[in-house]
């Protein structure tokens, strides 16, 4: 390991054997999987399949029971590793702060870090905004735009910090299909521009072929399928054609 990561260039994830428990139920069993620096991978499952817990684990807001989860070769936990990159998450909700505006959301981590002066964050903000079709919407609160239009703020806030690493958790969640389309939209625009690492987890099957490089297919606690979308979708496997016809379809 690096004693003094650098902070340039985008970074790999490695999952090796995370376990995690919950009042005696076991949600993660023994995850273990690779992502390279610049990949999109989506991590793909119905619902109580243990996708989000894993997110919070890579993200480093649980620690697991035992196993570890490495950032550019540098354990999350019990380090400063997450200080190092620019990292970004786009939680399920949006996580808008409703005492904000769309503006101040934007740029809030510029903001609260002194990073820029206040011309410039807003140059900054209006420009994230227009990338993903919200120009001029500054001033508006949160509460007057649409979950669609909020999970893309969402993306305008994490697109501030001009990330290495973005994770992203159930992006289609609660949007109907013409957003869900727009929000896939969004991540690929933003994997072209930027070309940052990105986790995606999500049980939309839809989204999943349309931005992954790889996926991971996770039940119950476990990877059964690690493979591009070509190789998910031509798999002869029943158990998968089952999971991705039937139970993606149904989360």
């Amino acid at each position: 390991m690096s004693a003094s990561p650098q902070n340039n260039g985008n970074v790999g994830v490695a999952v090796r054997d995370l376990h995690r428990s919950f009042n005696g139920n076991e949600v993660l069993k023994g995850i273990s999987f690779d992502v390279k620096p610049g990949e999109t991978f989506v991590i793909m499952g119905p619902s109580g399949s243990g996708k989000s817990v894993l997110l919070k684990h890579i993200i480093g807001l649980e620690e697991p029971d035992s196993g570890e989860i490495l950032i550019a070769d540098q354990s999350v936990h019990g380090s400063e590793v997450l200080s190092h990159y620019r990292v970004a998450m786009v939680f399920q909700s949006g996580a808008l702060l409703k005492s904000l505006s769309v503006g101040e959301n934007v740029g809030l981590y510029l903001t609260e870090h002194r990073l820029k002066e206040p011309e410039e964050i807003s140059r900054i903000v209006a420009e994230k905004l227009e990338a993903v079709g919200l120009k001029g919407l500054e001033e508006r609160s949160p509460a007057e735009l649409s979950g669609g239009m909020q999970k893309r703020v969402a993306i305008a806030r994490a697109l501030v910090v001009d990330p290495q690493l973005v994770l992203f958790d159930e992006p289609t969640s609660e949007l109907d299909p013409l957003m869900s389309v727009n929000i896939g939209e969004q991540i690929i625009q933003m994997r072209d521009r930027l070309h940052p690492t990105i986790i995606v987890v999500t049980h939309d099957r839809d989204l999943a072929f349309a931005i992954a490089d790889r996926i991971a297919m996770i039940n119950e606690g476990q990877i059964q399928f690690i493979g591009t979308p070509d190789e998910v979708k031509h798999s002869r496997d029943p158990m998968i054609q089952k999971f991705i016809h039937a139970e993606l379809t149904n989360p």
